[in-house]
């Protein structure tokens, strides 16, 4: 709950019309407890008002000023929430600005502030003047008017109010400066923490692919150098018509590996299709007709295509109509089909 009790200096509300002659301003402070107490009073204008708001407190200020349009006294109510408040208290302190107007009656203009920009002398005259609305004409002393006179006593003054809040502007210059540097090299640090994970996981990701194909090669070479132990057989007929197949001998063997004998007839191949099937031993292949289709050659290794310029193709596999376009890249025709490079340590030419 808000109480409008006050404590030290009393606060005559009468103030602002005891003096005809420049603008005359009651700064209010407000503490933790939510109770007002007096912080000053003075006649130095606005320029002496500024001086006395501190940016760590919710303070009042009420001041008088002269219209521009109809140079008649003018009251204005700023209310002061400074930049080093906490969150807590301002929102506390928000809804205490109607009891302070309520109290502190008789304003014509009411501004709420947070920075010295905000109360600059300069942007209170001129909601001042706005809020007075069209230019009236008064009947005034010619006195009067002449005492007023240009203002150039007032521009000294204001220059320095304006020099200080000038270098307090610098320096809020500085460190809005300073923050988006900050901010800059945070976003370049993070980009650059990026890029080396990228480079990190795509080594991570060729070193994975050169033991692979480290680990192919060793097996195929372990394969190829297991010894086997028999030769192919020349099949000339089926095992259930009662021929015999006739084995080549891989070296020159005696007569004894003659099959004949003398009370039968050479066996000889027939040149008709029986219907039989032939058995080959496991792990033999009949090599394809490749007439026609180029430079061939044999899959070694496993390959899967990166894009769709690349083939795809498994050991063993057939490539044909090959295009040598580079050292280490070739063009064909994989199993599939597709035309696309491959790399050529991966194949072995046919003869």
């Amino acid at each position: 709950m808000f109480r409008s009790s006050t404590k030290g200096p009393k606060l005559n509300q009468n103030s602002p019309n005891s003096t005809q002659n420049g603008p005359k301003f009651n700064p209010i402070s407000q503490s933790n407890s939510n109770d007002l107490r007096v912080a000053g009073t003075g006649e130095g204008g606005l320029e002496e008002m500024v001086e006395e708001l501190n940016s760590g407190k919710v303070m009042y200020a009420f001041c008088r000023v002269k219209d521009p349009n109809s140079g008649l006294p003018k009251y204005v109510l700023v209310n002061w929430t400074g930049e080093g408040v906490n969150d807590v208290r301002k929102g506390a302190c928000a809804n205490h600005v109607s009891t302070v107007a309520s109290f502190l009656k008789g304003a014509h203009v009411t501004i709420n502030a947070r920075a010295e920009e905000d109360v600059e002398p300069e942007l209170i005259m001129q909601k001042v003047a706005k809020a007075s609305g069209a230019n009236y004409s008064f009947h005034k002393e010619s006195s009067r008017f002449q005492d007023a006179g240009p203002q150039g006593p007032v521009g000294s003054v204001y220059q320095k109010t304006n020099a200080m809040s000038e270098i307090k502007r610098v320096n809020k210059d500085h460190f809005w400066a300073k923050a988006e540097k900050d901010e800059e090299n945070r976003r370049l640090e993070e980009k650059r923490r990026m890029e080396e994970e990228r480079q990190r996981l795509e080594r991570e990701r060729r070193e994975r692919e050169l033991q692979e194909a480290a680990g192919r090669e060793q097996r195929f070479q372990a394969r190829s150098r297991t010894p086997t132990g028999w030769a192919l057989p020349l099949l000339f007929g089926s095992s259930f018509m009662g021929v015999h197949p006739l084995w080549v001998p891989l070296l020159p063997s005696a007569p004894r590996w003659v099959c004949c004998t003398p009370s039968m007839p050479p066996i000889l191949p027939q040149d008709h299709d029986d219907g039989a099937q032939y058995q080959y031993p496991a792990g033999y292949q009949q090599e394809p007709d490749l007439a026609g289709k180029g430079l061939c050659a044999r899959a070694l290794y496993d390959y899967q295509a990166a894009d769709d310029t690349e083939i795809s193709f498994d050991p063993e596999n057939i490539i044909t109509n090959i295009e040598m376009i580079d050292e280490g890249w070739w063009r064909g025709y994989g199993p599939d089909g597709h035309f696309g490079m491959f790399p050529a340590n991966y194949v072995e030419l046919l003869e």
